[in-house]
């Protein structure tokens, strides 16, 4: 099975430029642990909700709030992303796309066109998905005599 099949073409994006408040704004209205960052359309990195939330303090959004947290949320997107991401192409097997992600321990693996434009994804999660509804089907399937 190719991951063409599986994989998210609901793709969430952010300029290289945009800052951290753009970012937390994401993950705070999606249910989603990753934002592809993009340059003139082009994949350059990736940001996960930890790396926004290590660079956060925890006191933003609460009466505690400083002028210093609250300037962190400008510093840029690019301060913190994960640069040169691992990717792949939407015809990769889940078997191999499994290899990317266990030998370059990353979560996310962004599915890029010729011009490394992000055309989907596929997050371990996905991949847990897919295995517990196989073990599922195998389980619930009557017995051979």
């Amino acid at each position: 099975m190719s991951v063409e099949k599986i994989m998210s073409r609901k793709v969430i994006t952010l300029d290289i430029d945009d800052n951290l408040n753009s970012a937390k704004d994401i993950f705070d209205a999606h249910k989603i642990h990753h934002i592809l960052i993009t340059d003139n359309k082009a994949l350059v990195g990736i940001v996960t909700d930890r790396d926004l939330y290590k660079h956060l303090s925890p006191a933003i959004g609460t009466r505690k709030e400083t002028s210093h947290d609250t300037m962190l949320l400008q510093k840029k997107i690019n301060l913190v992303m994960s640069k040169t991401p691992i990717t792949s192409n939407k015809h990769i097997s889940l078997n191999e796309a499994v290899l990317l992600f266990h030998d370059n321990h990353i979560s996310c693996l962004p599915i890029v066109n010729e011009l490394n434009q992000a055309i989907g994804v596929i997050t371990w999660r996905d991949i847990i998905k897919i295995l517990a509804n196989n073990y599922r089907q195998k389980r619930t399937a009557p017995k051979q005599q």
